[in-house]
């Protein structure tokens, strides 16, 4: 392994942020993005999801497809400079569709930004979201976006956010008026006032709330005071062990479009998100600051770059220091490998990474060997958890136009499976193809990737499969007596994993019975077994 005698490596972690943004689809998750990497001098001009005219895109959202429908498909990592410290950033797709993709993404991340549109509230895909962030125990900051427009009652939100998401609420600043009405933001630290700049040119400066002459004509100083004192003996207020915890969240109103109050959601990321911490693995947690270098998959992408034809694996740093090149002991494979010429992200974009810290996420290029969830460590047999497959809600089989593309269709396929975006099983009595996914969405955007990627023209016809189980034994004997038996109902996944594709609820019911010496696994963690 190689390590750097000269490197602070506690120094390193604390000054790394690594987070998520969490929205309901709409609710100005890709606005705030771009907002957040114009703060950090990432960009320079912010190409939102209504400039499609001008030719400017999210740089979050780098698929073509992407740009053309106007949402986010795929996860997108951002690292940037900010206030002296890193910020790893972790863009997800707020369409429920692809909901595997962000749970593996929440996995890498140490924070969360919830985004919630002021004038909807919580949102089911929000509910969701937060659903999975409570399984890991997730600090989570709270941006109320779209102020500029008219609005419920801010009360009424924190209300809702805390009977809806089971999360107290702590008002870090608060509306002054919406919509049209909109005239600032107070800041209950500053006791400040920040007036809403409307147009580009203007810029707005924290006033004192005692400096009543200072404040802009629209704000009734009186009724503003009485409506802080009324806020703040609510028992509003802010600990940072229930925030680190998940049980409590800081409150932030703004509007991204207007790029108004998105620097105090930065900044309150930068000063009170936790840098990153331990991580749990099968045999044992792993500290950051250990010596020894460790990280895990969570993601990979095929043909980031068209030209190259690559495919990338997103890999979280949890101990130790990468150094360009590194020798890595791949537990899966039980070899070493080596780990050079890795990237960071912009989106799409990339740059060498001649070293790499805990929180950071690095791009290792693939060529076939990586999987989702392998873990990579300085020689010591462990695996990180907590990275599952779960059962697909809709299947479908792979159908060819041109037969001569069979090849092709099998690649695509197979690298596009080894993505998560969607799970490709492989029937054990025939050459079909099935593809098993969340979401209708997810066929459209494999068949737009094969046309586009792999030069397939294809379909998908739906095929009785009502779900599936992986299957294990401790018995050899058991287990190949039931591959035998069963074997048109039985396929293999992208890892290899045995599946058993069940026609309906009653015969999944029926089989599970009949072979009580076989477990049925609804998940399955990625480089390991069923789980």
């Amino acid at each position: 392994m190689s390590e750097s005698n000269d490197i602070d490596l506690a120094a390193e972690i604390a000054r790394r942020r690594t987070f998520a943004i969490i929205s309901h689809p709409d609710a100005g998750k890709t606005t705030i993005t771009e907002k957040l990497l114009l703060l950090g001098g990432a960009i320079q001009v912010a190409g939102t999801v209504k400039a499609r005219k001008s030719g400017r895109y999210a740089r979050s959202d780098w698929m073509e497809i992407e740009q053309s429908r106007g949402i986010s498909v795929t996860s997108s990592v951002m690292q940037f400079e900010y206030a002296d410290h890193t910020i790893n950033l972790l863009d997800t797709p707020g369409h429920n569709d692809f909901s595997e993709d962000t749970y593996r993404t929440l996995t890498a991340v140490d924070a969360a930004l919830m985004i919630i549109d002021a004038a909807k509230g919580v949102e089911e895909r929000t509910i969701r979201l937060l659903e999975v962030c409570r399984l890991r125990h997730t600090p989570i900051i709270t941006f109320i976006n779209k102020l500029d427009r008219e609005s419920r009652p801010p009360l009424d939100l924190l209300d809702e956010i805390e009977k809806s998401l089971g999360i107290a609420c702590t008002p870090a600043t608060w509306p002054i008026g919406s919509g049209k009405s909109f005239v600032g933001v107070f800041d209950f630290a500053r006791d400040a006032v920040l007036p809403y700049a409307t147009r580009k040119d203007e810029t707005s400066t924290w006033l004192p709330l005692a400096a009543a002459e200072q404040l802009p004509a629209g704000i009734d100083r009186d009724a503003l005071v009485d409506e802080i004192e009324l806020v703040r003996g609510a028992g509003f207020e802010f600990n940072h062990d229930d925030f680190i915890a998940g049980r409590q969240t800081p409150v932030y109103f703004g509007s991204a479009l207007h790029n108004f109050g998105v620097r105090e959601a930065l900044d309150a990321l930068v000063r009170i998100a936790p840098p990153p911490g331990a991580r749990q693995s099968t045999t044992r947690l792993v500290a950051p600051d250990e010596k020894t270098f460790s990280g895990f998959v969570f993601k990979i992408q095929a043909n980031m770059d068209p030209s190259h034809r690559d495919r990338i694996a997103f890999l979280r740093v949890c101990s130790g220091h990468y150094e360009n090149p590194t020798r890595a002991f791949h537990v899966r494979l039980g070899r070493e490998v080596s780990l050079q010429n890795a990237v960071t992200f912009m989106a799409s974009s990339r740059i060498r990474s001649e070293q790499a810290f805990p929180g950071d996420i690095i791009g290792i290029h693939n060529h076939g060997t990586i999987q989702i969830g392998d873990t990579f460590t300085g020689g010591e047999t462990l695996q990180f958890t907590g990275i599952p497959y779960f059962a697909p809600e809709l299947f479908r089989r792979a159908v060819l136009r041109d037969p001569l593309r069979m090849k092709a269709m099998a690649k695509g396929l197979q690298e596009i499976g080894e993505e998560g975006a969607v799970q490709v099983f492989k029937p054990l009595f025939n050459n079909d193809l099935i593809l098993g996914a969340v979401g209708m969405l997810q066929f459209e955007v494999v068949a737009w990737r094969l046309q586009h990627e792999y030069r397939v023209d294809s379909a998908f016809e739906p095929v009785d499969i009502y779900t599936v189980r992986w299957v294990s034994s401790d018995s050899a004997a058991d287990l190949a007596e039931f591959r035998e038996r069963q074997a048109t109902r039985l396929a293999t996944d992208a890892s290899g994993a045995l599946a058993y594709l069940a026609p309906s609820r009653a015969a999944l019911a029926l089989v599970v019975e009949r072979w009580p010496s076989l477990r049925f696994h609804a998940t399955r963690e990625h480089g390991s077994a069923p789980a």
